[in-house]
């Protein structure tokens, strides 16, 4: 309970900082431009505003597009089945989720960006991830609930933020839904899953995730917000607790995601 409220108080700090900083620039915005130089985030080139990308790496984002699998979104290219087609991974494997929605597939450029916000604490990324993030989500007449995926209490402490809430928070000021940003906790520390088989990812998330509020979860419509998806165990562990808590529907919403196809944009 106490680590939750921590959670919050944190996130709605990041939040109340943000807008005072986006307050205060807009008074001085020239200022900052004369003295600091708007950059592309991605590759340092002069742009015409803070935030923004240049031509070049706009034109190194994959946006994922149809025809795509209808189960999972992936991508199948331009000469790739159109209509209803399921990919080979989801009929292997269908997943427990409803849906991928996301913004660009993970190439250079998107590393670049990831890295910038995730690591690099360019917070003020969050509102052009965001976008992109929301552009992808299906139309729907149903209220969504929007619930990021959580840090390990240490791990955000050691961070200073959820990069996942953080674009949450943009999604809900973009009329995505409504947030709840400690929906879900993470109940232990997990080691990095790279490397690790699928039975191995799914040992080392057993029992890392749980609903912290199940009521307010259950007969909901569920976004899953996270800034990116690998290999998707971390949640597939989300969207399996938030089914047993009585969710409706679980669509994943991210940044970048990591295919094969994006390879090519990477090389």
């Amino acid at each position: 309970m106490l680590a939750s409220t921590l959670q919050a108080v944190q996130q709605d700090l990041v939040g109340r900082v943000t807008k005072l900083r986006r307050t205060i620039g807009e008074g001085i915005a020239p200022l900052v431009d004369l003295v600091y130089p708007p950059r592309c985030p991605a590759c340092g080139e002069s742009v015409g505003e803070h935030g923004g990308l240049c031509a070049e790496c706009w034109s190194g984002l994959a946006i994922p597009g149809d025809p795509s699998c209808a189960s999972c979104q992936r991508p199948f290219g331009e000469s790739g089945p159109q209509g209803e087609a399921i990919c080979a991974p989801c009929l292997g494997s269908p997943p427990p989720h409803d849906g991928i929605a996301a913004g660009t597939l993970y190439t250079d450029t998107s590393r670049k960006l990831v890295l910038a916000f995730k690591h690099g604490k360019r917070i003020a990324l969050a509102p052009l991830l965001a976008r992109m993030i929301s552009a992808r989500l299906p139309n729907s007449e149903e209220e969504h609930l929007i619930v990021p995926v959580p840090l390990h209490r240490w791990r955000q402490w050691q961070r200073g933020f959820n990069q996942a809430a953080l674009l949450a928070r943009e999604l809900e000021k973009l009329g995505c839904g409504e947030l709840l940003v400690d929906g879900l906790r993470r109940t232990k520390r997990t080691p990095s899953l790279g490397g690790m088989g699928a039975k191995a990812r799914a040992k080392a998330l057993s029992g890392a995730i749980e609903v912290a509020k199940p009521s307010a979860v259950k007969g909901r419509h569920i976004v899953l917000v996270d800034d990116v998806l690998t290999s998707g165990a971390t949640s597939t562990a989300c969207v399996k607790a938030l089914r047993r808590a009585g969710a409706k529907s679980v669509v994943i919403a991210c940044f970048a995601r990591v295919l094969d196809e994006a390879l090519e944009h990477a090389a």
